[in-house]
């Protein structure tokens, strides 16, 4: 997904972005170790795109990247490890929720982010949640994925908070899986097509939900 969704960041590229609140990330080498990473993330993605999560394999990435498989199996050891780096790198981008000046708004531009990544041709997203079923390293880096992009899209909900557009105590993280969950569930589950209306009319039912109140805490 572009940066609302798994596959962002990672689609786009390993950006070199703050590292998000609340957690510490270690310094990235530089150099010919840091060239060689870039080289087998995009092995890693390309592969996964074009033969899925069964034509992935460390000697695959490695030939495709052009970088010695005793390079390779040393780094990241596995499948698991080189996708679980490839969302890691994802976390490290500059993305920053919307910000349109109504909830309404930013949910729609976070929900048309997400459908874009979900429906493109192919799909990082897709493949990538895939193989998170394949792999338990992969599942954890993905459930940290969007653990991130949570914490970065909870700013939308602050901001409609101040604005007086919704609650206080609103929950972000129920108003902001309302609002995508729709997507994912007729994308990913149901296999089914969808369009950009669609992905706004989940955020528009998310937005009218949060202003009466739905989303608040105790």
């Amino acid at each position: 997904m572009s940066g609302a969704g798994a596959g962002a960041g990672a689609g786009a590229g390993a950006g070199a972005g703050a590292a998000p609140p609340g957690r510490e990330r270690a310094r990235r080498p530089g150099g010919r170790t840091a060239r060689n990473r870039a080289l087998v993330l995009d092995a890693v993605r390309a592969q996964l795109l074009e033969h899925g999560y069964d034509g992935l394999s460390v000697d695959s990435v490695a030939e495709r990247a052009g970088v010695h498989r005793t390079t390779v199996y040393r780094r990241w050891r596995d499948v698991g490890g080189l996708l679980a780096d490839l969302l890691d790198a994802a976390r490290d981008d500059d993305w920053a929720a919307p910000d349109t000046g109504s909830l309404t708004g930013d949910l729609v531009a976070v929900n048309r982010e997400v459908h874009e990544a979900l429906t493109s041709t192919p799909s990082l997203t897709t493949a990538l949640i895939a193989a998170s079923f394949r792999s338990a390293r992969a599942a954890s880096a993905l459930r940290d994925f969007w653990e991130d992009r949570y914490r970065r899209c909870a700013l939308i909900v602050e901001r409609a908070v101040l604005r007086g557009e919704i609650p206080e105590r609103t929950d972000a993280r129920r108003l902001l899986v309302a609002a995508t969950a729709p997507l994912y569930h007729q994308v990913v589950l149901l296999r089914v097509p969808t369009s950009v209306q669609f992905a706004d009319q989940a955020a528009h039912d998310a937005a009218r939900a949060a202003v009466a109140g739905v989303f608040t805490g105790p």
